[in-house]
């Protein structure tokens, strides 16, 4: 179970202050899919990197499974199966996708049927891609749907996922809401994906909309994508009021 108490998130901004995440807290049950949507800029991002360790807070607490995680690294939450995949993923030149997949799994034998298996998942051909450098020679698609087979290949209890749909074509983005739908129903992992596509969205058990750095709403997907779709020319409905996580 991931919790997250009184978390806080000040930049410096000039002579003053800016408040990115203020005073947010929220509890996420194992093996739940919860969404964070919302306006961009309005915090999703920044709330999903303090979880993983990107970003340290400036107040406030994380538990992860009753383990006060607040003040480890990137590494040491990795260790205690949190993974994050990036909206813009890195490249690694001289590393191949078979190497960040072995890498990824743990398993200096990892079979060339399991990186098949990962990368099918996405949209990818594994004839393809494993002996392929993932560098500029690749797509910013392809190298997201890689780092998120590598997410899937190190089989962690939370994965966060910030906008995996970026930069995917059409048939690959419905092969990954398969995986996704897949995944959730195994009840294999507890998945963070921040995302504004109503099919992603749509699958949640939970769906948060996070504005102006606070929680503006939560609720079943049943009851806050038909509010959020109510309204396609002016703001968004269910900023307008905050609610207590």
């Amino acid at each position: 179970m991931l919790e997250l108490q009184h978390i806080s998130y000040v930049v410096r901004e000039g002579d003053g202050e800016l408040g990115i995440l203020n005073d947010i807290s929220l509890t996420i049950d194992d093996h739940k899919l919860v969404v964070f949507t919302g306006p961009n800029g309005g915090g999703k991002t920044t709330l999903a990197k303090v979880i993983m360790g990107l970003v340290k807070p400036t107040a406030g607490r994380i538990l992860w499974n009753g383990q006060d995680i607040t003040d480890l690294g990137i590494t040491e939450r990795a260790r205690l199966g949190i993974s994050y995949g990036f909206q813009q993923p890195p490249r690694f030149k001289g590393l191949t996708v078979r190497n960040l997949l072995t890498l990824a799994s743990g398993d200096e034998k990892l079979s060339k049927d399991k990186c098949c298996q990962y990368l099918t998942k996405v949209g990818l051909c594994a004839n393809d891609y494993l002996d392929r450098e993932v560098d500029v020679s690749l797509s910013g698609g392809e190298v997201k749907r890689i780092e998120i087979a590598t997410i899937l290949a190190r089989n962690s209890q939370l994965m966060i996922f910030d906008e995996p749909e970026a930069g995917i074509d059409l048939w690959s983005f419905a092969r990954l809401t398969e995986t996704f739908e897949q995944i959730h129903e195994t009840g294999s992992a507890t998945m963070i994906i921040i995302s504004h596509q109503e099919r992603i969205i749509s699958l949640a058990d939970e769906v948060i909309v996070v504005g102006d750095g606070a929680i503006r709403h939560r609720g079943p997907a049943a009851d806050i994508l038909p509010r959020i779709l109510a309204d396609t020319l002016g703001g968004c409905p269910v900023l307008t009021k905050e609610v207590k996580a």
